[in-house]
Order: structure tokens, then sequence, then C-alpha cells
């Protein structure tokens, strides 16, 4: 038998460091649009385009802040820059994210839930995506990428 390190655990123990005002947040949506893309910003591709959109009407974003739109235009900008050919945005894009709940995993971490509407929504939101958009810019990229190899 492996020896053990330590003494035994307590069979009544209780962990009493629990802070419950850092509970769980449970996020409900409400019927909405979120905020219309702004015109000042100069986004051109799509991609960054529907980023913001994705965001804008996210469950996340009815409880946010000037402060986290301001987060989001400057997001998108790097969304596009991406989008554009600049792929060393992309640990910034998702460190600023994963700050917003954008996978399970950073949910989980930020003690996020949504209810079962919110989920329905969600899964209903990604069916109406229109995928065909995506494809093609995702072919232009390559081809592009594939192009500018030929030519060096």
């Amino acid at each position: 038998m492996p020896a053990r390190r330590g003494p035994a655990p307590n069979p009544n123990s209780r962990r009493r460091n629990t802070n419950h005002a850092l509970g769980e947040h449970e996020l409900t949506p409400t019927s909405g649009e979120g905020r219309a893309l702004p015109k000042a910003l100069g986004i051109t591709t799509g991609g960054a385009k529907r980023f913001w959109a994705t965001w804008a009407r996210s469950v996340q974003s009815q409880h946010w802040l000037e402060t986290d739109w301001a987060e989001l235009e400057i997001t998108t900008r790097l969304v596009d820059a991406f989008f554009q050919g600049e792929t060393r945005h992309a640990g910034e894009i998702r460190q600023r994210v994963g700050k917003w709940g954008a996978t399970t995993e950073d949910r989980a971490r930020l003690r996020m839930s949504f209810d079962q509407q919110a989920r329905e929504e969600a899964a209903k939101a990604a069916q109406e995506a229109s995928t065909s958009s995506m494809d093609e810019e995702l072919f232009r990229m390559l081809s592009n990428a594939a192009g500018g190899e030929s030519d060096a």
C-alpha cells in the first residue's frame, strides 16, 4: 500500500472560505438586436462585421457598460485586421473575447450560466447564420495565401 502524505482528511470537514458574493451569474436574454456597428470604425471585412453582430446580440452584451462597448469596438478593429491577413492579432483577440465568456470554458471560469431559453435562442441563431459568406471569405483568404506563396 502506498504511503500517504500528511494526515488523513477529516470526514466531517467542510469548506469555510467560500465567497457567496462570487456566485454563479445567471444570464437571461431579452429581445433585442444589440447595437449597430458604428460606421466610424471603418470595418471592411465580412468576418469582422459578423464578429460585431454576434457579440452585439449576445446575452453577455445585455449587461455591458459603455466601457465594454468601447472594448468591443477596439476588438472588432483587431478582428478586421486579422481577416485582412494580420494574424499576429489572434492572441490578443482570444484574450479579449475570453474575458467576455466566448467559450464554454471561459463561461465556466467566469461562473456564467444561461437559462434554457438562452440555449435554445443560441442554437437557433447558429442555424440562421449564413455559412456561405463565411465559406466564400475563407476561400478568398486561402486563395490569396496560396497565390502569394507561388509568387515568392
